[in-house]
Protein backbone atom coordinates (compact mmCIF):
# COMPACT_ATOMS: atom_id res chain seq x y z
CA UNK A 1 0.00 0.00 0.00
CA UNK A 2 1.38 3.36 -1.31
CA UNK A 3 1.29 6.60 0.94
CA UNK A 4 1.77 10.58 0.29
CA UNK A 5 5.29 11.17 0.90
CA UNK A 6 6.08 12.91 4.24
CA UNK A 7 7.69 15.67 4.26
CA UNK A 8 10.74 15.45 6.94
CA UNK A 9 11.91 17.80 9.11
CA UNK A 10 14.52 18.55 11.28
CA UNK A 11 13.67 16.40 14.70
CA UNK A 12 13.58 19.32 17.18
CA UNK A 13 15.88 19.04 20.48
CA UNK A 14 13.99 17.06 23.27
CA UNK A 15 14.68 17.05 27.38
CA UNK A 16 16.43 15.27 29.14
CA UNK A 17 14.94 11.95 30.09
CA UNK A 18 14.01 12.00 33.77
CA UNK A 19 16.19 8.98 36.14
CA UNK A 20 14.43 7.20 37.86
CA UNK A 21 16.46 5.06 40.64
CA UNK A 22 15.19 5.96 43.90
CA UNK A 23 12.40 4.80 45.78
CA UNK A 24 11.49 8.25 45.99
CA UNK A 25 11.49 9.53 42.52
CA UNK A 26 9.79 5.90 41.96
CA UNK A 27 7.13 7.39 43.49
CA UNK A 28 7.09 10.78 41.92
CA UNK A 29 6.56 8.85 38.77
CA UNK A 30 3.63 6.78 39.72
CA UNK A 31 2.06 9.81 41.09
CA UNK A 32 2.84 11.35 37.67
CA UNK A 33 1.59 8.23 35.43
CA UNK A 34 -1.22 7.27 37.42
CA UNK A 35 -4.56 8.04 35.52
CA UNK A 36 -2.97 9.36 32.47
CA UNK A 37 -4.58 8.16 29.38
CA UNK A 38 -1.60 6.14 26.99
CA UNK A 39 2.11 5.54 27.98
CA UNK A 40 5.02 4.49 25.69
CA UNK A 41 6.78 1.64 26.82
CA UNK A 42 10.47 0.10 25.95
CA UNK A 43 12.84 -1.93 27.87
CA UNK A 44 16.58 -3.40 27.53
CA UNK A 45 17.60 -6.23 28.59
CA UNK A 46 21.49 -7.97 28.63
CA UNK A 47 21.28 -10.83 27.10
CA UNK A 48 24.29 -10.89 25.02
CA UNK A 49 26.18 -10.12 28.38
CA UNK A 50 24.52 -12.84 31.05
CA UNK A 51 24.06 -16.77 30.93
CA UNK A 52 20.54 -15.73 32.35
CA UNK A 53 19.19 -12.73 30.36
CA UNK A 54 17.19 -9.43 33.07
CA UNK A 55 15.32 -6.15 31.77
CA UNK A 56 17.95 -3.76 32.95
CA UNK A 57 16.13 -0.66 31.89
CA UNK A 58 12.70 0.41 31.23
CA UNK A 59 11.81 3.58 29.59
CA UNK A 60 8.42 5.16 29.93
CA UNK A 61 7.00 7.70 27.64
CA UNK A 62 3.99 9.80 29.36
CA UNK A 63 1.97 12.56 28.55
CA UNK A 64 3.60 16.01 29.78
CA UNK A 65 0.45 17.37 31.14
CA UNK A 66 -0.78 15.99 34.88
CA UNK A 67 -3.41 13.46 34.22
CA UNK A 68 -6.59 14.84 33.30
CA UNK A 69 -5.43 17.43 31.20
CA UNK A 70 -6.12 17.11 27.62
CA UNK A 71 -2.35 17.02 25.69
CA UNK A 72 -2.08 16.13 22.02
CA UNK A 73 0.82 13.35 21.77
CA UNK A 74 3.04 15.06 19.74
CA UNK A 75 7.10 14.95 20.62
CA UNK A 76 6.96 18.46 22.67
CA UNK A 77 3.89 17.17 25.11
CA UNK A 78 5.47 14.35 26.36
CA UNK A 79 8.13 13.20 29.51
CA UNK A 80 10.67 10.57 29.27
CA UNK A 81 11.17 8.59 32.14
CA UNK A 82 14.06 5.62 32.44
CA UNK A 83 13.35 3.15 35.40
CA UNK A 84 16.50 1.36 36.53
CA UNK A 85 14.98 -1.98 37.69
CA UNK A 86 18.81 -2.74 39.03
CA UNK A 87 18.61 -0.29 41.55
CA UNK A 88 15.19 -0.26 42.80
CA UNK A 89 13.45 -2.63 45.00
CA UNK A 90 10.43 -3.65 44.06
CA UNK A 91 8.59 -2.21 40.80
CA UNK A 92 4.44 -3.16 41.61
CA UNK A 93 2.99 -0.10 41.37
CA UNK A 94 4.23 0.12 37.70
CA UNK A 95 2.76 -3.56 37.13
CA UNK A 96 -0.64 -2.72 38.72
CA UNK A 97 -0.64 0.53 36.12
CA UNK A 98 -0.33 -1.29 33.16
CA UNK A 99 -2.30 -4.49 33.96
CA UNK A 100 -5.51 -2.01 34.95
CA UNK A 101 -6.91 -2.06 31.53
CA UNK A 102 -7.66 1.87 31.68
CA UNK A 103 -4.05 3.26 30.47
CA UNK A 104 -3.19 2.30 26.52
CA UNK A 105 0.86 0.97 26.22
CA UNK A 106 2.09 1.39 23.70
CA UNK A 107 5.21 -0.52 22.19
CA UNK A 108 6.89 -1.23 19.28
CA UNK A 109 7.20 -4.97 18.19
CA UNK A 110 5.44 -5.98 21.67
CA UNK A 111 6.08 -9.34 22.09
CA UNK A 112 9.13 -9.42 23.28
CA UNK A 113 8.81 -6.56 26.14
CA UNK A 114 5.37 -8.48 26.78
CA UNK A 115 7.30 -11.70 27.58
CA UNK A 116 10.57 -10.37 29.42
CA UNK A 117 8.45 -8.14 31.72
CA UNK A 118 6.42 -11.11 32.85
CA UNK A 119 9.26 -13.05 33.06
CA UNK A 120 11.15 -11.03 35.70
CA UNK A 121 8.31 -9.22 37.59
CA UNK A 122 5.23 -10.91 36.72
CA UNK A 123 3.97 -8.07 34.81
CA UNK A 124 0.78 -8.49 32.49
CA UNK A 125 0.03 -6.08 30.06
CA UNK A 126 -3.60 -4.71 28.56
CA UNK A 127 -4.94 -2.50 26.49
CA UNK A 128 -1.72 -2.86 24.49
CA UNK A 129 -1.27 -0.97 21.23
CA UNK A 130 1.83 -2.38 19.15
CA UNK A 131 3.30 0.53 16.63
CA UNK A 132 4.95 -2.24 15.11
CA UNK A 133 1.88 -4.54 14.64
CA UNK A 134 0.07 -1.74 13.09
CA UNK A 135 2.33 -0.85 10.44
CA UNK A 136 1.61 -4.20 8.81
CA UNK A 137 -1.86 -4.03 9.14
CA UNK A 138 -1.20 -1.10 6.84
CA UNK A 139 0.84 -3.16 4.86
CA UNK A 140 3.63 -0.50 5.55
CA UNK A 141 7.49 -2.02 4.47
CA UNK A 142 10.38 -1.17 6.20
CA UNK A 143 8.75 -1.82 9.78
CA UNK A 144 12.06 -1.79 11.86
CA UNK A 145 12.19 1.11 14.56
CA UNK A 146 14.90 2.60 13.32
CA UNK A 147 13.23 3.25 10.20
CA UNK A 148 10.36 3.99 11.13
CA UNK A 149 11.83 6.68 13.46
CA UNK A 150 13.61 8.55 10.58
CA UNK A 151 10.68 8.00 7.97
CA UNK A 152 8.25 9.90 10.27
CA UNK A 153 10.31 12.50 12.40
CA UNK A 154 13.95 12.48 10.73
CA UNK A 155 15.25 10.76 13.71
CA UNK A 156 18.38 8.82 13.98
CA UNK A 157 18.73 6.31 16.11
CA UNK A 158 22.29 5.09 17.05
CA UNK A 159 21.61 0.98 16.70
CA UNK A 160 25.25 -0.13 17.69
CA UNK A 161 23.72 0.57 21.43
CA UNK A 162 21.51 -2.03 20.79
CA UNK A 163 24.33 -4.41 21.38
CA UNK A 164 25.55 -2.34 24.63
CA UNK A 165 25.94 -3.69 27.92
CA UNK A 166 22.65 -2.65 29.80
CA UNK A 167 23.71 -4.25 32.59
CA UNK A 168 26.76 -2.06 33.37
CA UNK A 169 26.51 1.11 35.76
CA UNK A 170 26.84 3.95 35.39
CA UNK A 171 25.16 4.00 31.51
CA UNK A 172 26.77 6.04 28.90
CA UNK A 173 25.12 8.79 27.59
CA UNK A 174 24.74 7.41 24.15
CA UNK A 175 23.03 4.40 26.12
CA UNK A 176 20.41 7.03 27.43
CA UNK A 177 19.66 8.75 24.70
CA UNK A 178 19.34 5.88 22.56
CA UNK A 179 17.23 4.27 24.93
CA UNK A 180 14.69 7.71 25.30
CA UNK A 181 14.65 7.97 21.48
CA UNK A 182 13.30 4.57 21.24
CA UNK A 183 9.66 5.86 23.49
CA UNK A 184 9.77 9.75 22.96
CA UNK A 185 8.21 8.88 19.65
CA UNK A 186 5.58 6.44 20.19
CA UNK A 187 2.79 8.17 21.29
CA UNK A 188 2.87 10.89 17.90
CA UNK A 189 3.48 7.47 15.36
CA UNK A 190 0.74 6.20 17.23
CA UNK A 191 -1.96 8.95 16.34
CA UNK A 192 -0.85 9.02 13.01
CA UNK A 193 -1.11 5.31 12.46
CA UNK A 194 -4.87 5.39 14.20
CA UNK A 195 -5.46 8.15 11.46
CA UNK A 196 -4.47 5.86 8.74
CA UNK A 197 -6.38 2.87 10.11
CA UNK A 198 -9.46 4.85 10.30
CA UNK A 199 -8.72 6.09 6.53
CA UNK A 200 -8.29 2.11 5.08
CA UNK A 201 -10.77 1.01 7.29
CA UNK A 202 -8.60 -1.39 9.28
CA UNK A 203 -8.36 0.06 13.19
CA UNK A 204 -11.31 -3.03 14.04
CA UNK A 205 -8.42 -5.41 12.88
CA UNK A 206 -5.82 -3.60 14.57
CA UNK A 207 -7.73 -3.46 17.71
CA UNK A 208 -8.84 -6.93 17.58
CA UNK A 209 -4.99 -8.42 17.27
CA UNK A 210 -3.65 -5.81 19.75
CA UNK A 211 -6.61 -7.91 21.97
CA UNK A 212 -4.40 -11.09 21.30
CA UNK A 213 -1.07 -9.80 22.36
CA UNK A 214 -2.40 -9.78 25.83
CA UNK A 215 -3.14 -13.46 25.72
CA UNK A 216 0.40 -14.33 25.15
CA UNK A 217 2.60 -16.26 27.88
CA UNK A 218 6.18 -16.76 28.98
CA UNK A 219 7.24 -20.04 28.78
CA UNK A 220 10.79 -20.69 30.00
CA UNK A 221 12.96 -21.79 27.12
CA UNK A 222 13.86 -24.92 25.51
CA UNK A 223 17.37 -26.53 27.29
CA UNK A 224 20.21 -26.03 24.66
CA UNK A 225 21.74 -29.34 23.17
CA UNK A 226 24.52 -29.21 21.12
CA UNK A 227 22.15 -30.40 18.28
CA UNK A 228 21.26 -26.76 17.60
CA UNK A 229 24.47 -26.06 16.87
CA UNK A 230 24.85 -24.62 13.22
CA UNK A 231 28.15 -26.72 11.92
CA UNK A 232 26.39 -30.26 13.48
CA UNK A 233 25.54 -31.94 10.35
CA UNK A 234 29.61 -31.63 9.47
CA UNK A 235 30.50 -33.27 12.68
CA UNK A 236 31.43 -36.94 12.00
CA UNK A 237 30.24 -39.84 14.24
CA UNK A 238 33.68 -40.06 15.28
CA UNK A 239 33.67 -36.68 17.02
CA UNK A 240 30.63 -36.63 18.91
CA UNK A 241 31.49 -37.86 22.15
CA UNK A 242 34.13 -35.12 22.45
CA UNK A 243 31.85 -32.67 21.16
CA UNK A 244 29.10 -33.46 23.46
CA UNK A 245 31.50 -33.49 26.26
CA UNK A 246 33.12 -30.48 25.55
CA UNK A 247 29.55 -28.74 24.86
CA UNK A 248 28.39 -29.14 28.07
CA UNK A 249 31.40 -28.01 29.82
CA UNK A 250 31.40 -25.04 27.80
CA UNK A 251 27.57 -24.79 29.25
CA UNK A 252 28.19 -25.30 32.93
CA UNK A 253 31.21 -23.11 32.49
CA UNK A 254 29.05 -20.18 31.17
CA UNK A 255 26.36 -20.68 33.56
CA UNK A 256 28.85 -20.59 36.82
CA UNK A 257 30.40 -17.31 35.42
CA UNK A 258 26.87 -15.93 33.96
CA UNK A 259 28.28 -15.20 30.47
CA UNK A 260 26.58 -16.12 27.29
CA UNK A 261 28.04 -19.77 26.21
CA UNK A 262 29.13 -17.96 22.76
CA UNK A 263 31.08 -15.84 24.33
CA UNK A 264 33.22 -18.44 26.62
CA UNK A 265 33.79 -20.96 23.70
CA UNK A 266 32.41 -20.30 20.10
CA UNK A 267 31.18 -22.82 17.71
CA UNK A 268 34.62 -23.05 15.89
CA UNK A 269 36.33 -23.52 18.62
CA UNK A 270 34.08 -26.10 19.68
CA UNK A 271 34.37 -27.99 16.60
CA UNK A 272 37.91 -28.06 16.36
CA UNK A 273 38.40 -29.22 19.83
CA UNK A 274 36.24 -32.26 19.20
CA UNK A 275 38.06 -32.78 15.50
CA UNK A 276 42.05 -31.89 16.63
CA UNK A 277 41.88 -32.86 20.38
CA UNK A 278 44.56 -30.99 22.13
CA UNK A 279 46.49 -32.41 24.97
CA UNK A 280 48.98 -29.75 26.13
CA UNK A 281 48.13 -25.53 27.31
CA UNK A 282 50.61 -24.85 24.46
CA UNK A 283 48.02 -26.72 22.15
CA UNK A 284 45.47 -24.93 22.86
CA UNK A 285 46.66 -21.99 21.01
CA UNK A 286 45.74 -22.78 17.88
CA UNK A 287 42.02 -23.14 18.64
CA UNK A 288 39.95 -20.52 16.76
CA UNK A 289 38.89 -17.63 19.33
CA UNK A 290 40.80 -19.01 22.19
CA UNK A 291 42.58 -16.28 24.03
CA UNK A 292 46.14 -17.05 25.75
CA UNK A 293 43.77 -14.96 28.70
CA UNK A 294 41.41 -17.89 28.59
CA UNK A 295 43.52 -20.79 27.95
CA UNK A 296 45.47 -19.61 31.24
CA UNK A 297 41.79 -19.14 33.25
CA UNK A 298 39.94 -22.81 31.84
CA UNK A 299 42.57 -24.05 29.47
CA UNK A 300 42.82 -27.11 32.25
CA UNK A 301 39.37 -27.71 32.36
CA UNK A 302 39.10 -27.75 28.38
CA UNK A 303 41.54 -30.25 28.20
CA UNK A 304 40.05 -32.24 31.01
CA UNK A 305 36.71 -31.90 28.82
CA UNK A 306 38.35 -33.21 25.96
CA UNK A 307 39.71 -36.35 27.44
CA UNK A 308 36.52 -37.43 28.83
CA UNK A 309 34.60 -37.03 25.71
CA UNK A 310 37.06 -39.82 24.61
CA UNK A 311 35.92 -42.44 26.26
CA UNK A 312 32.10 -41.70 25.90
CA UNK A 313 30.10 -43.27 23.09
CA UNK A 314 28.75 -41.06 20.52
CA UNK A 315 25.70 -39.59 21.27
CA UNK A 316 22.83 -40.71 18.77
CA UNK A 317 21.40 -37.74 16.59
CA UNK A 318 17.75 -36.87 16.84
CA UNK A 319 15.63 -38.51 13.84
CA UNK A 320 14.76 -34.53 13.25
CA UNK A 321 15.02 -31.64 15.33
CA UNK A 322 11.96 -29.78 12.73
CA UNK A 323 9.23 -30.01 14.81
CA UNK A 324 6.10 -32.31 12.86
CA UNK A 325 3.46 -30.72 11.62
CA UNK A 326 0.10 -31.55 13.67
CA UNK A 327 -1.23 -34.87 12.81
CA UNK A 328 -2.50 -34.33 9.09
CA UNK A 329 -4.46 -37.05 7.14
CA UNK A 330 -3.92 -36.64 3.34
CA UNK A 331 -7.46 -35.07 3.70
CA UNK A 332 -6.50 -32.56 6.05
CA UNK A 333 -2.94 -31.31 4.11
CA UNK A 334 -5.40 -30.81 0.77
CA UNK A 335 -7.45 -28.41 2.97
CA UNK A 336 -4.57 -26.76 4.21
CA UNK A 337 -2.96 -26.32 0.97
CA UNK A 338 -6.35 -24.82 -0.38
CA UNK A 339 -6.83 -22.50 2.84
CA UNK A 340 -2.72 -21.70 2.25
CA UNK A 341 -3.70 -20.79 -1.49
CA UNK A 342 -6.20 -18.78 -0.39
CA UNK A 343 -4.68 -16.90 2.38
CA UNK A 344 -1.88 -15.63 -0.11
CA UNK A 345 -4.04 -14.54 -2.58
CA UNK A 346 -6.34 -12.47 -0.16
CA UNK A 347 -3.03 -11.03 1.38
CA UNK A 348 -1.80 -10.28 -1.20
CA UNK A 349 -4.84 -7.97 -2.48
CA UNK A 350 -4.87 -6.53 0.84
CA UNK A 351 -0.98 -5.12 0.48
CA UNK A 352 0.22 -7.12 3.67
CA UNK A 353 2.22 -10.12 4.74
CA UNK A 354 0.40 -13.48 4.96
CA UNK A 355 0.94 -14.21 8.13
CA UNK A 356 -1.43 -11.00 8.77
CA UNK A 357 -4.48 -13.09 7.54
CA UNK A 358 -3.52 -16.85 9.13
CA UNK A 359 -0.42 -18.09 9.86
CA UNK A 360 1.14 -21.61 8.63
CA UNK A 361 0.89 -22.86 12.23
CA UNK A 362 -2.99 -21.38 12.25
CA UNK A 363 -4.10 -22.91 9.15
CA UNK A 364 -2.65 -26.11 9.87
CA UNK A 365 -4.70 -25.88 13.16
CA UNK A 366 -7.65 -24.96 11.14
CA UNK A 367 -7.35 -27.49 8.80
CA UNK A 368 -7.23 -30.67 11.83
CA UNK A 369 -9.64 -29.24 13.63
CA UNK A 370 -12.38 -28.12 10.78
CA UNK A 371 -14.50 -26.09 12.93
CA UNK A 372 -17.82 -25.90 11.50
CA UNK A 373 -19.01 -23.08 13.20
CA UNK A 374 -18.15 -19.17 13.93
CA UNK A 375 -17.49 -20.23 18.07
CA UNK A 376 -15.26 -22.97 16.90
CA UNK A 377 -13.30 -21.08 14.62
CA UNK A 378 -12.69 -18.26 16.89
CA UNK A 379 -11.29 -20.46 19.55
CA UNK A 380 -8.68 -22.01 17.39
CA UNK A 381 -5.39 -19.63 19.30
CA UNK A 382 -4.42 -16.77 16.60
CA UNK A 383 -7.86 -16.58 15.24
CA UNK A 384 -10.56 -15.00 17.43
CA UNK A 385 -13.80 -12.77 16.79
CA UNK A 386 -12.52 -10.37 13.95
CA UNK A 387 -10.85 -13.28 12.02
CA UNK A 388 -13.75 -15.53 12.67
CA UNK A 389 -16.62 -13.49 11.33
CA UNK A 390 -14.29 -11.91 8.68
CA UNK A 391 -12.82 -14.67 7.18
CA UNK A 392 -15.28 -17.47 8.13
CA UNK A 393 -17.50 -17.86 5.86
CA UNK A 394 -14.71 -18.44 2.95
CA UNK A 395 -12.86 -20.54 5.59
CA UNK A 396 -15.75 -23.11 6.21
CA UNK A 397 -16.28 -23.23 2.18
CA UNK A 398 -12.65 -24.83 1.75
CA UNK A 399 -13.09 -26.81 4.45
CA UNK A 400 -16.41 -28.06 2.87
CA UNK A 401 -15.30 -28.74 -0.77
CA UNK A 402 -11.35 -28.74 -0.55
CA UNK A 403 -10.57 -26.28 -3.37
CA UNK A 404 -11.85 -22.59 -4.06
CA UNK A 405 -15.56 -22.11 -5.32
Amino acid sequence: MTRPRRTKRRPQAIAPPQLVQSTAEFGQFLRHVSGQPWLALDTESDSLFRYAPRVCLIQITAPAAAAGTQSLPEPANVVDFLIDPLRLPKLSGLGELLADGTTEVILHAAENDILTLQRDFDFRLRKIYDTQLAARILGRQGIGLAKVLHEEFGVVSDKKMQRTNWGQRPLTQQQLTYAQIDTHYLPALRARQIRSLEETGRREEAQAAFRMLETISFRPPEPRTLWQMKQIRSVEERDLGVLQAVWEWRESFAEQVNRPPFKVLGENALVYLSQKRPRTLASLRAVPGLSERQARWFGRELLAAVREGEQLPAPQRPASVRKPDPALTAAAKKRYEALRQWRTKTAAARGVDPDIVFSNETLQQISACRPATLAELEKIPSVGRWKAQTYGAKVFSLLRNGHES
